[in-house]
């Protein structure tokens, strides 16, 4: 085996595990029971199956293709940093809109925190 043939398999396994990744989230937005562990979800494991993916797809052009791309590069940092962020605020906007939790939920820290706060005021 050559260097080209590792480096294929290599980006084989790193996008198969991608994959896997972003079907296990699919299927956890679909089977969860309410927004914020649907956003959970979502946000976790599709982030890490879509960077898998394009970290794969990275290896590939330079090792295979011999090319650096740094759109790859500025769109894994872009899904790093925007996707946890964006459903961290979507469950927030849920929650403070009055989505009810799911009724298995033991723990609500936001409740306490906004007892505290009208206490205080």
């Amino acid at each position: 085996m050559n260097g080209n043939e590792i480096s294929s398999v290599v980006v084989a396994i790193i996008v198969l595990a991608g994959a896997l990744l972003s079907f296990i989230s699919a299927f956890g937005i679909i089977r969860l029971p309410d927004i914020y562990t649907r956003s959970h979800a979502a946000t976790k494991a599709a982030t890490l199956g879509v960077m898998f993916v394009l970290l794969g797809t990275f290896i590939f052009f330079a090792f295979v293709e011999n090319m650096v791309s740094l759109r790859i590069l500025l769109g894994i940092v872009f899904i790093f940093i925007t996707a946890p962020v964006g459903g961290h605020l979507i469950a927030r906007a849920a929650y403070h809109s009055g989505v009810p939790l799911w009724e298995a939920t033991t723990q609500d820290e936001l409740a306490d925190k906004k007892k505290k706060r009208h206490i205080s005021n």
